[in-house]
């Protein structure tokens, strides 16, 4: 597989900062939506990357640095359960995404973007489906992505430890929803998520 063939391709056309951008907990039912975007040296491929979710979090935890490290820019935005719910998730996540390249110390000039929704960026760009198995750039966004909102979430579990969040990050799992028709909802939980499961 031909990791670089997307930014190769925006290359040829001329461009020379090409970013991926990718996303994490877009499904969860509490904590925030967590955009990156990252820059990298043309041609430069990381050992040991792939998609985010098919890393175990200790491969991912290893490679956030390297990737940090490596990058010629990157960066890391979330987008609150207020904004979630002001919003919807989709707009929220696309302008986590939007700030996440706005944000980045060198200006992209071309943005590769997972899924099949484009932000509103001002650079041209390209939706890439199942971006993150498919570009070296996007892939690394979603380990940024991933890794940080999982940090967060780490956090949050000392804040409200009723709910488990160190186990599951939020995502509804059996462990989560029991949790929360016996304590309710916590300041981070996202009330429009939680519709079905507190009838």
């Amino acid at each position: 597989m031909d990791w670089l063939l997307y930014e190769n391709e925006a290359y040829n056309k001329g461009y020379q900062y090409v970013c991926g951008v990718d996303e994490a907990g877009r499904g969860p039912l509490a904590g925030p939506v967590c955009a990156a975007a990252v820059i990298f040296p043309k041609g430069l491929i990381i050992e040991g990357v792939n998609d985010s979710k098919k890393l175990s979090e200790k491969k991912r935890e290893a490679l956030f640095d390297v990737i940090c490290e490596s990058a010629l820019a990157y960066s890391i935005v979330f987008a609150d359960v207020d904004e979630i719910e002001e919003v919807n998730i989709l707009r929220a996540t696309m302008n986590a995404m939007k700030r996440a390249v706005e944000s980045l110390s060198i200006e992209a000039d071309f943005a590769y973007i997972d899924g099949n929704t484009m932000p509103p960026i001002e650079i041209n760009g390209e939706c890439i489906v199942k971006g993150d198995a498919k570009s070296m750039s996007v892939a690394c966004a979603s380990i940024l992505a991933k890794v940080s909102r999982d940090r967060l979430m780490l956090k949050y579990a000392e804040e409200y430890p009723q709910y488990g969040f160190e186990k599951h990050k939020g995502y509804g799992t059996k462990v989560h929803t029991e949790a929360l028709r016996e304590f309710g909802p916590c300041p981070i939980h996202r009330l429009s998520f939680l519709k079905k499961i507190l009838k």
